[in-house]
C-alpha cells in the first residue's frame, strides 16, 4: 500500500516555491510571537493559532511541562526492551510498513516512527542521516513524546486528541524541538477500537510538507490491517486450544481469554456460575468483554481494584508455541468447589493476614530490639521510616505495624517507588481524572492514597521519590488532603504512611536529593532492620523455617543439610539478607535428589564466597569456633563500589564521552549523572579516567 504513495513521499524533500516560503516564513513569525505571549502569559486569547494546537499548550501549562526543553526524556534500556516485548503484536503488524519506509523515506530527510499507546517510541525507519540528527532530540527508540514529557508534538497531541495531527514547526510547545515538524496518525486495536501505538512522520521543517499527514493516516491504517489479520489468527488458534481443554472439564463452567483479557468465548454455564460464586457485579459476559483477571499481563492486569477476584485454581494459561497467550477460566460446581479432605493452605511469608511481630521469625538480641521498637511505635498515630539494606524483611515490619495499631481493621496497601516510570509516580499515587494525560483510562483511576483511605500505605524505595512530587506527599502527609491529577477537587483521606528504604536518606538530604522537610515528617520515628550478618544465631532458625514452608508448598519432603553445609551458611556474609537466604533453601528444596544437602549442593557465591570451590572443610577450628576452611574466605564486594567501578570502567572505556557511556550502561544521561554525583564521580575526573585509559592503551600499543 506504501508503493501507491511513492510520488507522495518523494514531494515530501522538495522545497516549497518562493511565494509559499514565504507565507510560511511569516505564519511561523506570527506563531513563534503567539507562543511567546502564550508562555510568559501576556496574551492568551485570540491568538493567531488553530484550536487543536493553543488546547495542547494549555495542557502542557497544566503539565507543568518545561517550556525551555530541547529534547524529550528517554526511559532506560531495560524499560524500553520490556516496552517492546509488550508491544510485539503492534510491531509485528509494523514490520512490512517501517521496512518499506526505509526504503522509499531514504533521501527525503523525512522518518517514520511506531510508538506505544503512550507516546515511547518503539522503532524508527527512514532517511538515515535524518534518524541519527532526530536522536539530538530523543526523536528515537524510547524517547517518551506524550504531552505530558514532551509538550505539543505530532505524537504526543495526536494520542492525546485521539485524531491525526499536523504539528509543524513552531507549533511545537518546548523551544529546543521547534526545528522540526511531524504529523501523528493513531493505531487503533481491531477489537474494541482503543488506541494502541501511534505511527509519525517526522523531519526538519525546511523539508517538510503537509502531505505527511495524509501518508501517515494511510501508513497507520494498514499498520491496523495486519493487526487485524494477526489478532483474527491468534483468536482463532485460541478457540482451538480452548476446546482441546474442554474435553478434560466437562460439566464446569469455561470462560476463554486473549493475552489482554478479552472475551473469546463462554459456556453456558460460565454466567450462571460465575453470578452464584461472585455476586451479581459482572460485566456483561459478550465477545470482546474485557474481564480484569488477577496474575495476567497487559491491561487486563492493570487496575487492581477493577479486577475480578477470581480464585488463583480457576486459572488455567493457554499456550501458543511455548509461549502464554490466553487464559481458560476453569469455574467448578459447588461440588467440585470444595477443597479436598486432608488439604489445607499453605501459608505464606508475604500473607496480608500474617500482620503480626510474632510472625518475624528469628530470636537474635538485634532482631528482638528492633521487634521491641516496633511494637511500642504501633499504636502511636504517626509516620515512621523503616530502613535497612534489600531484602532484610523491612514489608514484615510494615505489616506487623499495620495489625497492631489503630487502622488494623482498614487496607494494607503497599507500593515500590522505584518500580514505575517517574511520569507515572504522580497518577500512581494520587490518582487522576478523565482526559488528564495521554493514555489516561476514560473513567480515571483512584491512586494508592485513596485505595488506602482508613488504612495504612507503605512506601518502598521512599527514596526514589523525584523532587518535584516530594512537596505534594508533603501536603498530604501535613494536611490529609489530595488532589487527583488534572482535578482541582480536593479530597480527604485517613492515612497512616509507612516509608521504607535501603538508602541513607540523611546523606540524600545532603547532597540536595531528599527534601528535609520531607523527611523530618516521615522520620518522626524509625525503625532500622538490622541485616542478616547483625542476627546471630538466627541463620539456623530461618533455614529450619524455610525448609518446612518451601517443601510443603512445592510438596516435596524437608531436606537435610550436612553438618559442614550449615557451617558455611552460617559463615556466608548473606549480602542479600533473609532473601538470598529463602532462594538458597528454596533451591536446596527443588534441586536435592537424595534429601541431603552438602557444600557441593550450595550456591556458587556461598562457596565463593567462603573459599570452598573445589575444597573441602578442614577438621580444625578456628578462635571463634568456626571450621578452617583450605583457603581463606573472599572479599564480599558491596553493590554500591561494584556499580561505582562498573560506572568508572565504561566512562574510561568510552573516552570520557558521557553520552556513549550511558547508552553502554543502558541508562539515560540524566540517571548517569545522577549516579556519578551519587558516588562521587567529577566530570573532571572523568576525563582523567578516559586520558589515562587512552594513554594505557597508547603505551601497550
Amino acid at each position: 500500500m506504501l508503493s501507491n504513495e511513492r510520488a507522495g513521499i518523494g514531494r515530501l524533500a522538495v522545497a516549497p516555491s518562493a511565494p509559499a516560503f514565504h507565507a510560511l516564513v511569516d505564519g511561523e513569525t506570527a506563531t513563534m510571537k503567539a507562543w511567546e505571549d502564550f508562555v510568559s502569559g501576556s496574551r492568551r486569547d485570540n491568538l493567531p493559532v488553530r484550536d487543536v494546537v493553543i488546547r495542547s499548550w494549555a495542557r502542557c501549562q497544566s503539565f507543568l511541562v518545561d517550556a525551555r526543553a530541547d529534547a524529550a526524556p528517554v526511559v532506560g534500556g531495560d524499560h524500553i526492551e520490556a516496552l517492546r516485548r509488550d508491544n510485539r503484536d503492534l510491531l509485528q503488524a509494523a514490520a512490512s510498513t517501517l521496512a518499506e519506509a526505509a526504503d522509499l523515506l531514504a533521501g527525503t530527510r523525512t522518518v517514520m516512527l511506531i510508538t506505544d499507546a503512550n507516546g515511547i517510541v518503539l522503532e524508527a525507519a527512514g532517511d538515515r542521516a535524518t534518524l541519527n540528527a532526530a536522536r539530538d532530540i530523543s526523536l528515537a527508540c524510547g524517547g517518551q513524546w506524550g504531552e505530558s514529557c514532551a509538550g505539543t508534538n505530532g505524537i504526543g497531541t495526536a494520542l492525546a486528541s485521539k485524531q491525526p495531527v499536523l504539528v509543524q514547526a513552531a507549533e511545537h510547545y518546548c523551544a529546543g524541538i521547534k526545528g522540526w515538524s511531524c504529523a501523528g496518525a493513531p493505531i487503533h486495536d481491531p477489537v474494541d477500537g482503543s488506541v494502541v501505538g501511534l505511527l509519525d512522520i517526522s523531519g526538519l521543517k525546511q523539508s517538510f510538507s503537509g502531505q505527511a499527514l495524509a501518508l501517515a493516516v494511510v501508513a497507520a491504517r494498514q499498520v491496523e490491517w495486519n493487526l487485524a489479520r494477526q489478532t483474527e489468527a491468534e483468536h482463532v488458534r485460541l478457540l482451538e486450544a480452548c476446546l482441546e481443554d474442554s474435553q478434560r472439564y466437562a460439566g464446569e463452567g469455561l470462560i476463554a481469554l486473549d493475552a489482554r483479557g478479552r472475551l473469546l468465548y463462554a459456556s453456558r454455564k460460565a454466567a450462571h456460575l460465575l453470578k452464584a460464586t461472585l455476586g451479581s457485579d459482572l460485566p456483561q459476559l459478550s465477545r470482546g468483554t474485557r474481564l480484569p483477571i488477577p496474575g495476567m499481563g497487559g491491561d487486563a492486569g492493570g487496575r487492581a481494584e477493577g479486577r475480578l477476584p477470581v480464585p488463583a485454581d480457576w486459572v488455567r494459561p493457554l499456550m501458543l508455541d511455548g509461549e502464554r497467550r490466553g487464559t481458560l477460566l476453569v469455574i467448578p460446581t459447588a461440588a467440585s468447589a470444595r477443597p479436598s479432605a486432608g488439604r489445607r493452605a499453605v501459608p505464606d511469608e508475604s500473607d496480608h493476614s500474617r500482620c503480626r511481630f510474632a510472625d518475624i521469625v528469628g530470636d537474635s538480641d538485634s532482631l528482638r530490639a528492633v521487634i521491641g521498637q516496633g511494637e511500642r511505635l504501633a499504636p502511636l498515630p504517626v509516620p515512621i521510616l523503616i530502613e535497612g539494606e534489600t531484602g532484610v524483611g523491612k514489608e514484615l515490619f510494615a505489616r506487623a505495624v499495620h495489625g497492631h495499631g489503630a487502622a488494623a481493621g482498614g487496607p494494607f496497601v503497599p507500593f515500590n517507588c522505584g518500580a514505575v516510570s517517574r511520569e507515572m509516580l504522580g497518577s500512581e499515587l494520587f490518582g487522576y481524572v478523565r482526559g488528564a494525560f495521554t493514555g489516561a483510562a476514560a473513567e480515571g483511576r483512584i491512586g494508592r492514597f485513596e485505595l488506602a483511605d482508613g488504612g495504612t500505605l507503605c512506601l518502598d524505595e521512599i527514596g526514589e521519590l523525584p523532587l518535584d512530587l516530594q512537596p505534594y506527599l508533603l501536603r498530604v502527609l501535613e494536611e490529609g488532603v489530595l488532589y487527583r491529577i488534572g482535578d482541582n477537587v480536593p479530597r480527604r483521606v485517613s492515612v497512616r504512611l509507612l516509608a521504607m528504604t535501603n538508602r541513607n536518606l540523611r546523606q540524600e538530604v545532603a547532597a540536595g536529593r531528599f527534601r528535609r522537610d520531607l523527611y523530618h515528617r516521615l522520620a518522626v520515628t524509625a525503625l532500622r532492620v538490622p541485616p542478616l550478618r547483625e542476627r546471630h544465631g538466627d541463620v539456623p532458625r530461618l533455614i529450619s523455617h524455610f525448609n518446612g514452608l518451601l517443601s510443603e508448598r512445592h510438596g516435596r519432603a524437608p531436606v537435610r543439610f550436612t553438618a559442614e553445609a550449615l557451617e558455611l551458611l552460617q559463615r556466608y556474609g548473606w549480602p542479600g539478607n533473609v532473601r538470598e537466604l529463602r532462594n538458597a533453601v528454596e533451591r536446596a528444596v527443588l534441586l536435592s535428589t537424595s534429601g541431603l544437602v552438602g557444600i557441593d549442593d550450595l550456591p556458587d557465591e556461598v562457596r565463593d564466597a567462603c573459599g570452598c570451590v573445589g575444597a573441602e572443610v578442614g577438621t580444625g577450628v578456628s578462635a571463634e569456633g568456626w571450621p578452617l576452611l583450605a583457603s581463606p574466605p573472599l572479599p564480599v564486594m558491596s553493590l554500591t563500589v561494584t556499580e561505582q567501578r562498573a560506572i568508572e570502567d565504561v566512562i574510561a572505556a568510552t573516552g570520557g564521552n558521557l553520552s556513549d557511556a550511558a547508552a553502554a550502561l543502558g541508562i539515560s544521561r540524566s540517571t548517569l549523572y545522577r549516579k556519578m554525583s551519587q558516588h562521587g564521580i567529577e566530570r573532571t575526573t572523568a576525563r582523567r579516567m578516559a586520558t589515562k585509559s587512552m594513554a594505557a592503551r597508547s603505551t601497550a600499543a
